[in-house]
């Protein structure tokens, strides 16, 4: 019998707002232990929390922005629960009235992955097992989170890749986020059961925790499917659990039963007010969103570039916005991308690299190079070293290009192409007989003579019409 995969996330993103969710404590990654807390991160008695009207905005923006109804009138609640990471045993969240309501995420075969709802929470604190002991960091407690909640509507590991990036994607362009998973601003919960093949009944449940690596999660959903159908077909009864991965050895392993919302002991927050917003305000909001990627992969296609290119330009939103402010004085998006793609992607190395995009070289003088490339003034050759120069050296690009410039004595192309063809009579005779590669080596002692800066197809057009002449 065949099995369908049926799949649904919970997705925390943490918010980069200054500040926590309901006190003035910063939200800094890399703090030492403890230093990023207060009273009120831990619950202390007499504490009031003071709702982060940011966070607010930047949930209303994720939900705009994931197609998601805006709902004017939500409220937080405390859900309750005991753990060592959340020292008041609550945690402030939303139940039943969260901000943003049903909306969805279409994936490029034209799928839509329903979203139940978005809501705000804060996040608890972490636990840090040392050779010791075991510490709690409360830095983390009370920063700013939401929470997506999509249906079970993924069916396969490429689904999962796909949404999980492109909620990323969506929280860069917002600005939200710097969603990066290694450094656990967003997490996943993964929830994942199989059902045979055009059944419209659901499996039992098993949630997976904490997963905060897309590879983790493919491979985490791909041993999971294979467990719970070798169960069914073996006999063996599903229960209703929580899971976690095993990155080691590459499997799930069982933390506890499953908990249903009614364990939370879910109760309206009573020391903050319903959260009331109005059609003005959230239209304000909606009109402030910037170009998100969809939109910029159209626009750059229509540019020229090629669509594998515009969707690597996009990946990266300081990437885009790069490329982007290049062509203010630069009519060549085309060219522009390849040296992007090409040179400063070969530099920089690492995703983690390419997402910050920190580098000396201005978008403004990657344009003007560009432009001096194709008016024939600085060769593709010289102008990728003085390119991969000012990278290595953190230096400016403009006053490498400046520098080169100046220091250019330039050479006559004519004088240079009649020298090669006269140095080269054995080549010149090998092309005459159909040899088509022969050209190559007159024109490799052009490229020599010139120190790479001539125009291959200028010195090529030169050449071949020098022995076109001498044939005659």
């Amino acid at each position: 019998m065949k099995y369908n995969l049926v799949c649904g996330f919970e997705t925390h993103i943490e918010l980069s707002t200054d500040t926590k969710l309901f006190c003035h404590c910063k939200v800094k990654f890399g703090s030492e232990p403890n230093t990023n807390c207060c009273p009120v991160c831990i619950g202390a008695p007499g504490t009031l929390p003071v709702l982060n009207k940011q966070a607010v905005n930047y949930a209303i923006k994720m939900g705009i922005a994931l197609n998601c109804e805006i709902n004017l009138f939500s409220k937080m609640e405390r859900k309750c629960y005991f753990y060592p990471d959340l020292a008041k045993a609550y945690q402030i969240s939303q139940n039943d009235l969260p901000v943003c309501g049903k909306g969805f995420v279409q994936l490029d075969s034209g799928k839509k992955i329903r979203i139940n709802h978005i809501h705000i929470e804060e996040d608890a604190g972490k636990i840090k097992n040392e050779s010791d002991g075991i510490y709690v960091d409360y830095n983390r407690a009370g920063v700013p989170l939401i929470e997506i909640v999509s249906e079970p509507d993924i069916s396969s590991p490429e689904e999962a890749q796909e949404y999980i990036e492109k909620l990323q994607l969506t929280a860069r362009y917002l600005k939200i986020s710097d969603a990066k998973m290694q450094e656990g601003s967003i997490r996943c919960d993964v929830n994942i059961s199989v059902k045979p093949e055009n059944s419209s009944k659901l499996g039992t449940r098993i949630e997976i925790k904490n997963m905060n690596s897309i590879a983790f999660i493919c491979k985490a959903l791909k041993y999971e499917y294979q467990r719970q159908v070798d169960a069914i077909e073996s006999g063996e009864k599903l229960i209703q659990e929580t899971r976690r991965f095993n990155e080691s050895r590459g499997c799930t392993e069982s933390m506890r039963e499953k908990e249903n919302s009614g364990d939370y002991g879910y109760f309206p927050e009573p020391d903050l007010l319903s959260i009331c917003l109005d059609e003005k305000e959230v239209n304000e909001i909606k009109s402030s969103l910037p170009e998100m990627y969809d939109s910029r992969i159209k626009r750059y296609i229509e540019m020229g570039v090629s669509e594998k290119i515009a969707k690597v330009l996009v990946k990266y939103v300081n990437v885009s916005d790069f490329f982007d402010k290049s062509l203010k004085n630069c009519k060549f998006p085309e060219k522009v991308a390849n040296f992007i793609v090409g040179s400063i992607f070969g530099f920089l190395g690492t995703e983690s690299k390419k997402e910050d995009f920190d580098i000396s070289v201005s978008p403004e003088d990657l344009g003007r190079l560009v432009n001096f490339v194709s008016e024939n003034k600085i060769s593709m050759a010289s102008a990728k070293e003085l390119l991969v120069e000012s990278l290595e050296n953190n230096s400016s690009l403009g006053n490498k290009i400046s520098e080169f410039l100046a220091n250019d004595k330039g050479f006559d192309l004519d004088k240079v192409c009649e020298e090669c063809v006269a140095e080269n009579p054995g080549a010149v005779n090998d092309y005459l007989k159909g040899k088509e590669k022969a050209l190559q080596s007159i024109i490799g002692g052009v490229m020599a003579k010139t120190k790479g800066r001539a125009n291959v197809a200028e010195a090529r057009k030169k050449i071949l019409n020098l022995i076109k002449i001498q044939s005659k």
